[in-house]
This record gives structure tokens, C-alpha cells and sequence, in this order.
């Protein structure tokens, strides 16, 4: 997102801080399935998001259109994502998931659940990572977002929390072209930011001790001038050392990786 439609999403982000908890969990299924509609309805999405239209006219078309498909709490912020300002349609829908997103975690934090749906989030990950028949199959056109998202609720079961069911059954039948490990780590960093932290990718041949994750989180703290919580990979293909990924920033201290330096220096 760029220019107005980030403006607009921070601005709506922000308002979420003050939703009623008790009513964050039906807010964020109704903000997922309006998103979901206006993911496939392309006239109405084009019109709610043209800043040409009245914001009032646009207000009273959600109204109008998904007064009686959504919760009466849930009414207010979508008439507000309507009458702000986007830069494209799509962002609109974006928008939306986003705040969904953003609703589910706060209704986690809220039950002091949210850092139980982190880790959940990243084992997640992990697993599609490593499973090229779960991404064909989340990818695969022929399948249903319905039935996506039911073969993601089935693979999670009954130990992963509500929260994270429902996060990962939405965003397994709604990729919008993401590559489905990039669609859950979106969710984990999402996460992540609900406390201001960053999250840091750790990837590692053997487990690290308490001392040394501490030791590692103070450095990138220092570094990035954030907090940030630890996600743990154990990993042979690392060989010795460890990598490091925080957002698009890659620190490679792997032994694997100076060992193909030096195939690469020797075969020069």
C-alpha cells in the first residue's frame, strides 16, 4: 500500500484500539467475509473505494448492501474503511483482511493468548514450508477457498487456538496470489507488530540456550532499535552457526552458507 490507502489503514488500525473486546471476535469475521465478497464482487468493490463517490453515499451503500450480513457492532468500522480514501480497489480488500487480522490478535491479546497464536502461527509456517504437497494444495485452482480452508482446519485440530484456526482457514482459502508461506508468515509478523515487536526468524543446527537467545535478542534490539521476540528454527541444512531474518533483512552466519563461498571461490 502507498500513499492514502496506508494513511487510511493506520488511521483505521488505530480506531480498533478502542473496539468493544467483547465484540472483537465478531468483528473480525465479518471484516474477513466482507472481504471475501468484495474480493469477487469487482463493481461494488470499485465503488466503495472511489473517493469520486460522497463518503456519506458510500456509507449508506454498506449499509445498505451488508447492514442485515453483519453484526450491528460491526457496522460502524466497515461504513468507516468505506468512506476512506484508497488508492486502488484492491487495497480496499486488503484493508479489510488486515484489520480482521488486526481484530482476532487483539481479541487474542486481550486473553492473554497472544503469544500461544505467535508460536502457533510459526509452527504452522514451518510445516507448509516443508510440505510442497500442502502448498500445491492451498495453491491448487481447482479447489474452493471453502475447501482450503477445511483441509487447514483439519491439519491444525483441536490444539491450536481459535484465533489461530480461524487466521489460518481464512488466509488459506483467500491467498490472492502469496505464496502460502509467505501469506502465513504475513500473519506471524502481524503478530508480532501487535506489541511493537519484531519478529526474527532464528535458524539454527542446534537449540540455543536460554543465555544465548537472550543474548541474540539484546543484539538485535540494539540493532534495530525494536524489541524482538525470537522464533526458533532447528535446522541440519544450517550445518554450524545460524541465520537471521528480520522483515527482508538477512544476517548469514552459517556455515553452510561460507562453505559455498568457498566452492564458489575454488571453482572460479
Amino acid at each position: 500500500m502507498i500513499g492514502a490507502s496506508r494513511d487510511s489503514l493506520a488511521g483505521l488500525q488505530e480506531s480498533l484500539q478502542s473496539f468493544p473486546p467483547g465484540d472483537l471476535s465478531s468483528l473480525s469475521g465479518d471484516l474477513f467475509s466482507v472481504a471475501a465478497l468484495l474480493a469477487t464482487e469487482k463493481s461494488l468493490r470499485s465503488v466503495l473505494s472511489d473517493s469520486g463517490v460522497p463518503a456519506p453515499a458510500r456509507r449508506a451503500i454498506v449499509a445498505d448492501v451488508l447492514g442485515s450480513r453483519v453484526a450491528p457492532s460491526s457496522l460502524g468500522t466497515l461504513e468507516e474503511v468505506a468512506a476512506a480514501r484508497w488508492s486502488e480497489d484492491a487495497d480496499l480488500v486488503t484493508a479489510l483482511e488486515t484489520l480482521a487480522v488486526g481484530a482476532a490478535l487483539l481479541e487474542a491479546a486481550n486473553g492473554g493468548e497472544l503469544d500461544r497464536v505467535e508460536d502457533e502461527l510459526f509452527r504452522f509456517g514451518r510445516a507448509i514450508e516443508s510440505s510442497p504437497q500442502l502448498q500445491l494444495a492451498l495453491t491448487d485452482p481447482a479447489l474452493t477457498a471453502e475447501r482450503k480452508a477445511a483441509l487447514v482446519t483439519d491439519l491444525v485440530g483441536n490444539q491450536a487456538s481459535e484465533v489461530t484456526t480461524n487466521l489460518l482457514a481464512h488466509t488459506a482459502g483467500h491467498l490472492r496470489g502469496r505464496a502460502p508461506v509467505a501469506a502465513v508468515a504475513e500473519l506471524s509478523a502481524l503478530a508480532a507488530a501487535q506489541r511493537g515487536r519484531l519478529l526474527a526468524v532464528v535458524r539454527s543446527v542446534v537449540a540455543l540456550t536460554d543465555e544465548q537467545q537472550r543474548r541474540l535478542t539484546a543484539a538485535l534490539d540494539r540493532i534495530t532499535g525494536r524489541q524482538v521476540r525470537l522464533q526458533i528454527e532447528v535446522t541440519p541444512d544450517v550445518v554450524g552457526g545460524i541465520v537471521v531474518q528480520v522483515g527482508d533483512e538477512v544476517i548469514d552466519g552459517s556455515v553452510a552458507t561460507r562453505l559455498e563461498q568457498a566452492r564458489r571461490v575454488l571453482s572460479a
